[in-house]
């Protein structure tokens, strides 16, 4: 079982994911493009998740690598270096590819976790 730390984290990227879904759903790239309070909030929820998976332990990690968790903290320090040369492209295909699977990972661990 994760330390509690980690099952706090974990479902810090879950709500922001959820969140993230949430609020891009009904809409596409091209209202992502155009809209730019949606674009901001996302990339916020974004980096939330991020910052908490950076902040999850290497030993949990390493307990759930089915979680891309290199590939999340990279986006979200992407996300924050680089704020200016934001690739809205990208972000919607995360969006729209992988995000709704991370939702469908942490929900998986968390309740084994006994936390969900």
């Amino acid at each position: 079982m994760p330390k509690v730390d980690d099952v706090a984290r974990m479902c810090h990227m879950l709500e922001a994911a959820r969140k993230a879904l949430r609020f891009a759903q009904g809409k596409n790239q091209t209202d992502l493009e155009q809209d730019e309070v949606l674009q901001l909030a996302l990339v916020r929820l974004l980096e939330i998740v991020g910052e908490a998976a950076a902040r999850v332990s290497q030993e949990t990690q390493r307990r759930h690598d089915q979680i891309p968790w290199a590939k999340i903290i990279g986006m979200r320090n992407r996300l924050v270096h680089g704020y200016d040369n934001i690739d809205v492209e990208v972000l919607w295909q995360t969006l729209a590819q992988d995000l709704q699977r991370l939702v469908d990972q942490l929900e998986r661990i968390l309740p084994a976790d006994g936390s969900g």
